[in-house]
């Protein structure tokens, strides 16, 4: 079967076999497929669409590509459980959710991705912690798994490696927006960790990859349909992501949030909210309680007794970061130049460009412009303004932390942009937005 057949197939609407479809998924694992074939391939499906059963083989395909790893969840004492956003500004969800979920009785031996664009990564953050392995391991990644309960790494090389270099080439080809391949992608590294069950967060809104809400409706039921035609129990949450989830966006900045939220000092009602909806989902699909009120009360549980913290704690350590991180939080780097962002006037916030507040971050060093750009992990930005808030000369839109003066300001003009102040109230909206099960 000639690869250039294949392609030829999916760019003439046709449906492709799975046998189709997993012969040029190896092709691509074993480098038989250059790079044009992967991109006028990926062009014809981001023009065309795959039907489910289609985007179903291809998550499959991509999945066998490399290792799958396998966890007895009775040897281990616990149902093996994830959750993945699609990924917002200020999402800090998983370095919560990880541990809470840990303590309840769940495994969560997640496989996380870092930053592009205006949206923050989950690696990213934990590479603020001095001394965190995002990329260990196996052996030493089983070994967290099964001490910790939890254990938030990176995608190592045998894992999924066709999705690896299938994106690689998807995003220097304008094929990145498709939600058959965004869903592959995405469910082909979850289910290489060897999971069963998973609760997926898709944002909308000004700060989210989709913002529209039929375009996140449409990407949430790829993924739960695929995900349970691939035998992997899943359901999403639709979440809003029209202002920044919690108060900070950055790197460190996020992780001192984790910390205060996990230790009980400090939490945002509707970062709150997302944590418990989504452990929520968590624990039911897992078997661990029977309804998602029950579930919402156990994770309470976690939060009050200590067991959260001490859980995430104990996953730092084990990769390699400080051992008493909740204590002291000095392996977080901090920002020289702080300073607060106030409005031109006082008034209201009625609407925030939350993309543009995410850009902020990235003009500070905190993020990426593309791939191959490092980052200022000390950077970004706290006390950030929502929805409804009051702002003047006392109420800042956000406080930045940057390397240097210009820096800063270059972030406070941005910032300035972001917001929309009126003389109303705002009306409240909520956090979870819908279900898809």
């Amino acid at each position: 079967m000639l690869t250039q057949e294949i392609i030829r197939k999916k760019r003439d609407r046709a449906v492709l076999s799975q046998t189709e479809i997993a012969t040029f998924v190896q092709r691509i694992a074993r480098d038989e497929a250059s790079p044009a074939q992967i991109a006028a391939f990926g062009m014809a499906v981001f023009l065309n669409g795959m039907n489910t059963e289609e985007t179903v083989a291809l998550t499959l395909a991509m999945r066998d590509s490399g290792t799958v790893i396998d966890w007895d969840a009775g040897a281990l004492g616990g149902p093996v459980l994830d959750k993945h956003s699609t990924g917002g500004v200020g999402d800090k969800v998983s370095l919560m959710l990880a541990p809470m979920v840990a303590a309840a009785g769940g495994f969560v031996p997640m496989i996380s991705g870092r930053g592009l664009g205006h949206t923050g990564g989950t690696l990213d953050k934990l590479d603020s912690i001095r001394g965190y392995d995002t990329a260990p391991a196996l052996s030493r990644f089983r070994k967290v798994v099964e001490q910790a309960g939890c254990a938030v790494i990176g995608q190592t090389e045998d894992l999924a490696p066709a999705d690896r270099r299938f994106y690689a080439v998807r995003d220097v080809t304008a094929t990145v927006e498709s939600i058959p391949l965004i869903t592959a992608s995405i469910l082909s590294k979850k289910l290489a960790a060897g999971l069963s069950g998973l609760a997926m967060d898709v944002k909308t809104g000004s700060g989210a990859f989709m913002e529209t809400l039929d375009g996140s409706r449409a990407l949430a039921r790829s993924i739960v349909d695929v995900a349970n035609g691939a035998g992997l129990p899943t359901t999403a949450l639709i979440t809003d992501m029209n202002q920044v989830l919690g108060h900070s966006a950055g790197n460190a900045v996020e992780v001192r949030e984790t910390i205060d939220y996990l230790t009980g000092e400090r939490r945002d009602d509707r970062l709150h909210d997302v944590v418990i909806a989504l452990g929520a989902e968590m624990l039911v699909t897992g078997g661990l309680t029977p309804d998602r009120e029950s579930a919402g009360q156990k994770l309470l549980g976690t939060l009050a007794s200590g067991s959260a913290a001490e859980r995430f704690e104990r996953m730092v350590s084990g990769l390699g970061g400080p051992t008493h991180i909740l204590r002291d939080t000095s392996a977080l780097a901090e920002a020289p130049h702080v300073v607060a962002v106030h409005a031109d006037r006082p008034g209201t916030v009625t609407a925030i460009d939350t993309r543009r507040v995410g850009l902020a971050v990235v003009e500070l060093g905190g993020g990426r412009r593309r791939a191959e750009d490092r980052i200022d992990h000390s950077v970004g930005l706290t006390e950030i303004a929502g929805l409804g808030d009051r702002v003047d000369g006392d109420r800042p839109l956000a406080i930045v932390h940057a390397k240097n003066e210009a820096d800063a300001a270059r972030a406070a003009d941005t910032l300035k942009a972001a917001f929309t102040l009126g003389d109303d109230e705002a009306a409240e909206s909520s956090a979870i937005v819908e279900i898809v099960t």
